[in-house]
């Protein structure tokens, strides 16, 4: 997976007009991109002819062995171009159709070569700058790359089609070279789509999908080690290797459907804006992810009748640290699902009376702490003595709930607390480190909701009763009516408190 990932990173740099380049010369604009792409395991050969300023290559081979599956990807293209332009800048052109082949060598019986078409319209790149401090400034009117044909074992499968355009593509990278390879890049394109309309070989069914976007944007970078071995993550970590970056997008819609086995089933989503950050380098792994005003459809299949549901708000984020260290780092998750509401052929299944609120729902979590790992993630050899439990993973130092929100059927919990572990003491709670802290929570509508699920008969009257014991036992009343407010606290003597009162 690791290495992949950053196999797809390499040819994703050069794919967008972004490979790092160390001088404006031609050759050296050729020799150093060879250079780059090499570092991520690739074995490039192409036939070079140099004629007044112009240095052509073709027939260019990217190959790559994967060890972990014993198998091997090859990528050809037919010609690139690098010309220098006389005022110290280097254009690099591309065919305006470019077929790319892939040939994929396994042990089994799943050898491919999959046919690509490359297509371009007013397509720019311009080197510019100084030796080890470049700018790369490119442009297209339009960008596609279409499934052409796709041949498994020597056998042509007819699987229909896979597209991507792009329009109005336009970017600048920075790139600036010494002991790393130091990236900057910001792009921003117009409408963006892809289809897709696979047929299973076998008749049995299919897949059509269209997806939409008004506009998309990215911007990021990335540092990157002179001789990086892709084969260990932990190592390229270790040595520098790191991104931070996202894509943010408007105006985005997919509908798709599919058949299998004569069951077909067909959806369509949607929402105004959206956004997906990642970063990553030896201290730390995180993802971030945004939408607003998601709406989605789906009908068909097992379900009787078409589902619909929308959300105003959703997101989530994690944080988490990759290397072993002797001191406490940070680790996060969030997640906010707002204003949830859903179709009242829904509500009619569990509620045909209408006797619950049907108000917009809404869950919300934001959670953070300090941990210490004895081991670092990306190395698999740590990893499986962890997971054989010949290695302690770590330890907990500190959990705070910053804020927790439920709030559905005419009801709303809220929360936060905070907690420190003792980890020298691992007896007074059966193995886990002592904690010390309280949580807060407050509910109100809690009885309003028993009261409306008894009478509805999804509760029963004994059931309800418990659960009225239970808030008695842990709560008090608080400001308002039906309002309820709780502070447990845990002592790492072994004590529980709740309000005051000792529970345990």
């Amino acid at each position: 997976m690791h290495k992949t990932a950053a196999s797809v990173a390499a040819l994703s740099i050069f794919m967008s007009g972004t490979a790092a380049f160390a001088e404006v010369s031609a050759q050296a604009v050729w020799d150093d991109w060879k250079g780059y792409m090499t570092g991520f395991g690739y074995t490039i050969d192409g036939s070079e002819a140099a004629s007044g300023g112009t240095l052509t290559v073709s027939d260019v081979t990217m190959s790559m062995q994967i060890p972990e599956e014993d198998a091997s990807v090859s990528m050809t293209l037919p010609q690139l171009s690098f010309v220098e332009n006389g005022d110290g800048t280097v254009s690099i052109e591309l065919p305006p159709v470019m077929p790319m082949n892939i040939r994929v060598d396994t042990p089994g019986d799943d050898d491919a070569d999959i046919a690509l078409e490359y297509v371009t319209d007013a397509f720019s790149m311009v080197v510019s700058g100084e030796t080890n401090d470049l700018l790369y400034t490119y442009s297209a009117n339009a960008v596609s790359l279409a499934l052409k044909t796709l041949v498994v074992e020597g056998q042509t499968i007819d699987v229909g089609a896979a597209e991507m355009s792009v329009a109005n593509l336009a970017g600048t990278t920075s790139m600036k070279v010494g002991n790393l390879r130091v990236s900057e890049q910001s792009m921003t394109t117009g409408p963006v789509s892809l289809v897709v309309d696979f047929k299973d070989p076998s008749g049995s069914g299919y897949l059509k999908m269209n997806s939409k976007y008004d506009t998309m944007s990215f911007d990021g970078g990335g540092s990157f080690p002179m001789n990086m071995n892709p084969d260990d993550m932990a190592a390229m970590l270790k040595a520098g290797f790191g991104f931070n970056g996202g894509f943010s997008y408007t105006g985005g819609a997919t509908d798709f459907e599919f058949e299998d086995r004569g069951e077909r089933v067909e959806a369509t989503t949607s929402s105004d804006s959206g956004a997906l950050q990642m970063a990553m380098d030896e201290s730390q792994l995180a993802y971030a992810g945004t939408a607003s005003n998601m709406k989605m459809m789906m009908a068909g299949g097992e379900i009787p009748f078409p589902v619909e549901l929308a959300m105003q708000d959703t997101a989530f984020s994690m944080k988490m640290p990759l290397s072993k260290s002797d001191s406490a780092q940070e680790f996060a998750l969030g997640l906010t699902l707002g204003d949830f509401t859903m179709s009242d052929m829904i509500w009619g299944i569990f509620d045909p009376a209408g006797q619950l609120p049907r108000d917009p729902a809404t869950v919300a979590l934001d959670l953070t702490g300090m941990g210490k790992l004895n081991f670092d993630v990306m190395d698999p050899a740590q990893m499986e003595a962890v997971e054989r439990g010949q290695m302690m993973p770590g330890e907990l130092n500190a959990l705070t709930l910053k804020g927790l929100t439920v709030r559905l059927v005419g009801a709303e919990l809220t929360g936060n607390g905070d907690f420190t572990f003792d980890n020298s003491n691992l007896e007074t709670f059966d193995g886990m480190p002592a904690p010390d802290g309280a949580v807060n929570l407050k509910l109100t509508g809690g009885n309003a909701l028993i009261d409306k699920l008894v009478a509805m008969g999804l509760l029963p009257e004994e059931q309800a009763m418990g659960a009225r014991m239970m808030m008695g036992l842990f709560a008090v009343p608080g400001e308002g009516e039906d309002s309820l407010t709780s502070k447990i606290e845990v002592k790492p003597d072994g004590k529980i408190l709740a309000n005051g009162q000792r529970i345990q």
